[in-house]
């Protein structure tokens, strides 16, 4: 809980960027899915990194929980404040700092988004690829370790961070990697904050590799009889080496949705939705090839187009999906599954999930990155409905299981905060106990976004 002591140094830092406002906490406190609304006892507006410092350390002295705050998109309840204390908003720490366009890298604030930063890179011909689909904070994406769906080609945050600079639970402020592109020198720090959650510490700066703006850009949609004909044809495209940006998948109860949100007319039936980047001949090459290769596979109605209208209408639609896919049932929220497999085994996974699923009495329709075997069931559920609830946590305990003994994960994107916190020890074993190591080393006080990622005594 949040003292009158710390209360009253916190004010004296911040001023009135130090709110106790009920409706700045409960937003702070929301999740996009079905947790419950759990506020903290005040949000906090740094503007500096020396800011986040002394926020710290005044926490750290008075024993205030710490949960780092972006856009608030996460799925998993991480920015829930379990055990109240301090949000730390970092949306006025939204400046980018330095582009380097030669050595194609970038250094912002936290609280820049995904979108204003490309909207700043337009002019260099660079631009960020990591999509997640919501405009999210590239810090919030740095500490959960997002990717979506340009993943099969840029890769996820790991593989897009360079550097950071990190606000520990005791104040003091760590830059972790440099701009060079390889390293050797110690352990990989970088990596163990990508991913962390904001339980070892706060970003309050990052290093990120950027990319050329290709030079033209295809893509293309096409329905499969059956999902492991849309599946088989993904695996034969990788293994044929075409490069793809971004091979997304939805079934029919996905298509369903969004043909009704957004006017669509696609057929009611698994679908892939593809993209390509390069020049104009290779992306009408890859088009023409891929489209070979999945009416082998029993595609129908193949169509592509390098229209910027036609291509923004796809993926606008594809991103809206979980929204579509809400309103197919009003008033209902979700519990969003986010499992990853070897991709040769993705269409086992879907197919005995969409059977899971027929059983129960929960609808859940499938979408995912076909093109990295990660894919999510939007399990629907009336709120405040404990007996549906029960039914879909018990549904993505079975997709995680199912998951792991394929030699895959409880988490491909999302993360885990509070919703994939029971699966740890089952995918990691003794190695979350270690995670727990480090944790209680940088925190031991347990300040740190308690209640999310690891075990805590």
């Amino acid at each position: 809980m949040l003292s009158e002591a710390a209360r009253t140094q916190l004010s004296q830092t911040l001023g009135d960027r130090l709110s106790l406002s009920k409706s700045d906490l409960a937003l702070h406190g929301r999740s996009e899915t079905h947790f419950p609304t759990l506020p903290p006892d005040a949000v906090a507006y740094p503007e500096t990194t020396e800011e986040v410092s002394a926020i710290m350390r005044i926490c750290s002295a008075h024993g205030v929980p710490v949960i780092g705050w972006g856009t608030g998109t996460g799925l998993e309840g991480h920015t829930s404040a379990v055990r109240g204390g301090v949000s730390v908003d970092f949306s006025r720490m939204n400046k980018v700092l330095d582009i380097h366009s030669e050595d194609m890298d970038v250094v912002i604030q936290p609280g820049v988004t995904r979108e204003q930063l490309n909207e700043e890179l337009r002019a260099t011909g660079l631009f960020f690829p990591v999509d997640p689909g919501a405009n999210a904070s590239l810090g919030g994406m740095a500490s959960t370790r997002a990717s979506g769906t340009t993943a099969v080609r840029y890769g996820t945050m790991r593989d897009n961070v360079r550097g950071l600079e990190v606000v520990l639970a005791d104040g003091r402020i760590i830059r972790t990697g440099t701009r060079a592109r390889k390293s050797s020198a110690g352990y990989d720090l970088t990596s163990l904050f990508v991913g962390s959650e904001g339980t070892l510490g706060l970003i309050t700066e990052l290093t990120l590799r950027v990319h050329g703006i290709p030079e033209a850009t295809s893509a293309a949609v096409c329905a499969f009889d059956t999902i492991s004909g849309a599946v088989d044809a993904v695996i034969a495209t990788i293994q044929m080496g075409i490069p793809m940006a971004r091979i997304e998948f939805l079934d029919a109860a996905s298509v369903a949705a969004c043909n009704a949100r957004d006017g669509a007319e696609m057929p009611v039936m698994p679908h892939l939705m593809i993209e390509f980047h390069g020049s104009e001949r290779a992306v009408a090459e890859d088009a023409a090839r891929f489209g070979e290769i999945a009416e082998e596979f029993g595609a129908q109605g193949y169509a592509w187009s390098t229209q910027p209208e036609e291509r923004r209408r796809l993926w606008d639609m594809r991103h809206n999906a979980y929204y579509a896919i809400l309103a197919s049932r009003p008033g209902a929220t979700a519990l969003v599954t986010d499992v990853c497999v070897p991709i040769s085994r993705l269409a086992q996974a879907v197919e005995e999930t969409v059977a899971d699923i027929a059983d129960s009495s929960i609808p859940g329709p499938i979408l995912g990155h076909a093109g990295d075997g990660n894919f999510h069931a939007i399990l629907l559920v009336e709120p405040d409905n404990a007996g549906e609830l029960q039914a879909a946590k018990a549904l993505s305990g079975r997709m995680v299981e199912r998951a792991l003994n394929m030699g895959g994960t409880a988490t491909g994107e999302h993360g885990v905060g509070m919703g994939k916190l029971d699966y740890m020890a089952r995918e990691h074993g003794a190695a979350w106990d270690v995670m727990s190591t480090l944790k209680r080393g940088l925190d031991p006080d347990g300040l740190m976004n308690p209640g999310k990622l690891v075990r805590q005594n």
